[in-house]
């Protein structure tokens, strides 16, 4: 968890109270943060004739994007104590009337496509408050916008420049500019070389250096405002002496460039002459339907029960308790008018981690006091107590091929495209695979759609072992799927592996026989002692099948008859030479593989 450092005097002066350590420590518990380090019990270093001023570092939790500056510990914890009420962030148009834009080129899509972008009117910085400014924009670069991959920020001086301004990727020896705190003027490729030793910048030159072209943002005079996600110009760079604020954010990831954009207006719209208000900046992007005005500071709307979170706490709060609690921390929420059981509840902008109504009862939970809540456990709880019925499914099926004589084994769910098609001998049309947008090794491109490689690694790299090797596993597989919401689907298969000097079809036969017998599955010729109307509604039967991955003649589907609807849940087979050779096994290979879903 990022650990953020402050000034002990001036957040006890914006708290309107001064704590001891002790004390603060906590207020910060009763707020789910934790009190690090308070240097003015420590011995500090003497700067300028001056002895460093105490600071208390403070650790925040990661989901808190908000609470990564001054501005924001003291805002929240102000709000905590019903010393301030939540902010009400709103837009407003500059007295001409017309905003800023930012046009973003097509080329973009080649290396950074999107872009945010706000203003900040008439703000007032001091030295404190604007050395917060430039370290929240780092915490959130190492943070949220991972080392800047994911997003990058820049802010200039509005005065020193002349809007409209235009998003473009050019080659890197077209883009001119003079970089921040220097003197003289290079392009994108001189620029590369002068900062590959800088401590602070040579490390995310590599996000950028190999494209063909560098993303840059230019005014309506071609001046550089900035490089992203390297460097900013030197000719917009901000001081204490700024008063209107340019803010550009340019981002690989759609939705952390606005939740960066949010965060980022919220907490410094505090010290601009309109307090918490925002200028937007109006981003035209039409090749990619992006065309929108930013920041939204709208508050998103959700709701809650209140059943739900009484019975994760142990409460018996009415609605209009919860309200109350909530009101502590920064919601703004109502009693439903639809049930007494609903409370309505405004999230607001700065909040992207509240994602589902169990964060809003944590919410709840914190601002009630974790150590008011009744101490229940073990006579009642809030969960259920009892596992998944797949995951019970898997257990038994589990359970049984290992007092077969099986040895479980769990690859990875990732594998090569190769891994999971070519190599068994079978086609990808594009909509079966889930597949990674940027795998950083060919070893990891999919999602697997069969636990076959998986199984057929694992005996390879174990083949020098003795014969024979008996392996399974009963995971997920992955397919997608866009009549979902998600666009994919997970089935619970059960797979096994039999590798000897002899085939040994009819052991994995057996295996499959006896897993369909504890699940209640009659085989479908009668056999002695399997009765239908006895053993259940569930009947199997199997037939040969022509599938490229096994042995001409020798596979077989399996098919299930369960409430008389009737299945096509697997396959088993002696494994075909080809797919034997590209695993490098050198002996005879029988596979089964089956959907145990249909058995639930």
């Amino acid at each position: 968890m990022p650990t953020i450092a402050v000034d002990r005097e001036g957040l006890f002066e914006a708290l309107g109270q001064r704590y001891t350590t002790e004390q603060f420590d906590e207020l910060c518990f009763e707020f789910g943060l934790e009190l690090d380090e308070d240097t003015s019990n420590s011995d500090r270093p003497i700067v300028n004739g001056k002895q460093e001023p105490a600071q208390l570092k403070i650790e925040i939790p990661a989901n808190r994007y908000d609470m990564l500056c001054f501005e924001g510990i003291a805002l929240m914890l102000n709000i905590f104590r019903s010393n301030k009420t939540t902010p009400n962030y709103r837009l407003v148009a500059p007295r001409d009337g017309e905003l800023q834009t930012i046009t973003v080129h097509e080329e973009t899509s080649r290396i950074r496509p999107y872009v945010s972008g706000a203003v900040l009117r008439n703000i007032h910085f001091t030295q404190e408050r604007y050395d917060s400014f430039i370290a929240l924009q780092d915490k959130l670069h190492q943070n949220l916008a991972r080392q800047r991959t994911l997003v990058s920020i820049g802010t200039h001086d509005l005065d020193t420049l002349h809007g409209p301004f235009t998003y473009e990727a050019l080659p890197p020896e077209q883009i001119d500019f003079v970089p921040l705190n220097q003197a003289k003027k290079m392009n994108g490729a001189e620029l590369m070389r002068f900062y590959e030793n800088d401590k602070h910048l040579g490390r995310y030159l590599n996000i950028i250096r190999d494209s063909p072209v560098y993303p840059v943002i230019f005014d309506s005079k071609r001046t550089v405002c900035s490089l992203p996600p390297i460097i900013n110009g030197d000719h917009s760079k901000i001081s204490t002496k700024t008063k209107n604020v340019f803010i550009e954010i340019t981002a690989l990831d759609k939705t952390k460039v606005e939740i960066v954009n949010n965060i980022l207006v919220a907490m410094f719209s505090q010290y601009t002459e309109e307090q918490f208000t925002v200028e937007p900046v109006k981003i035209f992007s039409k090749h990619n339907h992006e065309t929108r005005e930013t920041p939204d500071l709208t508050p998103r709307e959700t709701q809650a029960e209140v059943s739900y979170i009484n019975d994760c706490c142990g409460l018996f709060l009415s609605a209009e308790d919860i309200c109350k609690l909530l009101t502590r921390m920064s919601y703004h929420v109502s009693p439903s008018k639809s049930s007494p059981n609903i409370v309505d509840v405004h999230i607001p902008p700065t909040r992207a981690d509240v994602l589902h109504q169990c964060d809003i009862m944590e919410d709840v939970a914190i601002a009630y006091g974790f150590n008011n809540l009744p101490r229940s456990f073990p006579t009642k709880s809030g969960t259920i107590a009892q596992p998944l019925m797949i995951n019970k499914l898997s257990d038994i099926v589990r359970l049984e091929a290992a007092m077969a004589g099986w040895s479980e084994v769990m690859p990875l769910i990732l594998c090569s495209h190769d891994e999971n098609f070519a190599w068994l001998n079978r086609k990808d049309d594009g909509n079966i695979a889930v597949k990674l947008a940027n795998p950083k090794t060919a070893e990891y491109q999919v999602v697997r759609t069969s636990l076959l490689p998986g199984l057929l690694k694992t005996i390879r790299e174990n083949k020098h072992h003795s014969v024979p090797i008996k392996v399974f596993e009963v995971s997920d597989v992955a397919f997608k799927d866009s009549s979902l919401e998600r666009k994919s689907r997970n089935e619970r298969h059960f797979a096994a592996a039999w590798y000897s000097k002899t085939s040994g079809f009819e052991v994995v036969h057996g295996l499959m026989d006896r897993i369909l017998l504890m699940l209640k599955s009659a085989f479908i010729t009668s056999e002695e002692g399997l009765d239908g109307k006895d053993v259940g509604e569930s009947e199997y039967w199997i037939e040969e099948v022509d599938d490229p991955t096994f042995f001409p003649g020798h596979a077989a589907a399996i098919h299930v008859r369960v409430s008389g609807k009737e299945h096509i849940i697997g396959v088993f087979g002696i494994l075909h030479p080809s797919v034997l050779d590209k695993y490098e096994l050198r002996y005879p290979v029988s596979t089964l593989e089956m959907n145990i879903e249909v058995f639930l």
